[in-house]
């Protein structure tokens, strides 16, 4: 049959994360033992806590019914959480709604707010979900470049005013992927004024809150006077408590957006399977301790890596948070070449900057999944390689 799709379909691309898998996939059948830092999962385990109430709940014969917004509990749990993390008061009724991760939020939100004459701001490089979810609205995106001698902030002072009377959405993500700078209270400060003065509403993605080190702690959007009024915040517990196939997030805010996402997810699930839920709850109320934890091994991953790739040559920003690495890599390189070069040169297997929007040319992004033995193999293998040595890019 000759099948007609929608013009709308036209905007989903294969993902390179699949091109790469399948690559991957061709050399390891080759023989070849690959060191894979392309996706950002956690490579650990949720807290024994955590597993034993999933586990215990789901034996219960009355937990595989449908959950629909979610139990009262979870929503008291994220008030608790921000309240005892943040000093921020939420109303836990009317300020929270449950997600399916926050990826359920960050590709669907859009579509409540914009149209297709409207303009969505993003940062530049961004998370690939946010270039999904402005596809998925039909508006136009508007990528908002983040620049090293900016402290990696976009420059909103640089935003055309035709493009900001016109736009509806600004997504903002610190700790960012790909790049994991931080935002501090006068930036949020001026993006609130900003969203105000256009009135453009903010989604503030917060999914790396509790990945940080050194002791810089993260400011919540939430935490700066007013961003009630004009956002929300959308976080997870993928990637703060290793649950990233549990598939549960929220998002909190402004009362009027929350509510009108609830009503827009009452139109495509059931809710999130409740012994997730309540191992979310448990992770919220006595996950502490572990997160505290769980940063001194990612911290641990951050300086053996950086460090290891200063001894070969490669000197790379050491991140103050997040679960990245953004490298520059060595000039006379594009991302994608350099990628494929690392993969078959070195058995590792990174992200070309590239593929996170159009200023992300001339980087890659390496997630922080590898223990501590595999970051050893890693510097090894680029020791023994030729790759710095290769001053034209490698065609595969």
């Amino acid at each position: 049959m000759n099948f007609t799709f929608s013009r709308k379909i036209s905007a989903f691309k294969p993902s390179i994360f699949n091109e790469l898998a399948a690559y991957k996939q061709n050399r390891m059948k080759a023989g070849f033992s690959l060191i894979d830092l392309s996706i950002g999962s956690p490579d650990l385990p949720p807290p024994a806590f955590i597993r034993d109430c999933l586990s215990s709940e789901s034996l219960k014969l009355d937990s595989y019914r449908y959950t629909m917004t979610g139990i009262q509990e979870f929503y008291e749990a994220v008030t608790g959480y921000y309240r005892n993390n943040h000093g921020i008061s939420i109303d836990d009724k009317k300020e929270i709604a449950m997600l399916m991760g926050s990826q359920d939020g960050l590709v669907h939100l859009p579509m409540m707010l914009a149209d297709e004459e409207d303009y969505i701001l993003v940062p530049d490089p961004g998370y690939t979900a946010y270039e999904t979810g402005v596809a998925m609205s039909g508006a136009t995106p508007f990528f908002m470049p983040l620049k090293q001698e900016n402290g990696y902030l976009p420059d909103l002072d640089a935003i055309p005013e035709e493009v900001a009377e016109k736009a509806k959405l600004m997504i903002l993500n610190f700790p960012g992927n790909p790049i994991p700078a931080i935002a501090g209270e006068s930036f949020f400060s001026h993006a609130i004024e900003f969203a105000k003065k256009y009135n453009i509403f903010i989604l503030h993605d917060f999914a790396y809150s509790e990945l940080y080190f050194d002791g810089h702690k993260p400011v919540s959007f939430l935490s700066i006077p007013e961003a009630k009024e004009v956002g929300i915040e959308m976080n997870s517990l993928s990637k703060s408590f290793n649950m990233a196939g549990c598939r549960i997030g929220y998002a909190a805010g402004n009362a009027e957006i929350i509510q009108v996402l609830q009503q827009f997810k009452s139109n495509l699930d059931y809710g999130v399977f409740l012994p997730i839920q309540k191992a979310a709850i448990l992770a919220m109320e006595q996950g502490e301790e572990f997160c505290k934890e769980s940063r001194t091994v990612y911290q641990r991953r951050r300086d053996l890596l950086i460090d290891g790739l200063a001894s070969v040559g490669w000197s790379v920003e050491k991140p103050e948070a997040g679960m990245f690495i953004w490298a520059k890599i060595p000039s006379g390189w594009k991302s994608i070449d350099f990628t494929y070069a690392l993969i078959d040169h070195a058995n590792l297997v990174v992200t070309p900057g590239s593929a996170f929007g159009p200023s992300g040319e001339g980087y890659v992004r390496m997630a922080m999944v590898a223990n501590e033995e595999q970051i050893s193999d890693i510097i090894d293998n680029l020791k023994n390689s030729d790759i710095f040595s290769l001053h034209n890019a490698v065609q595969r």
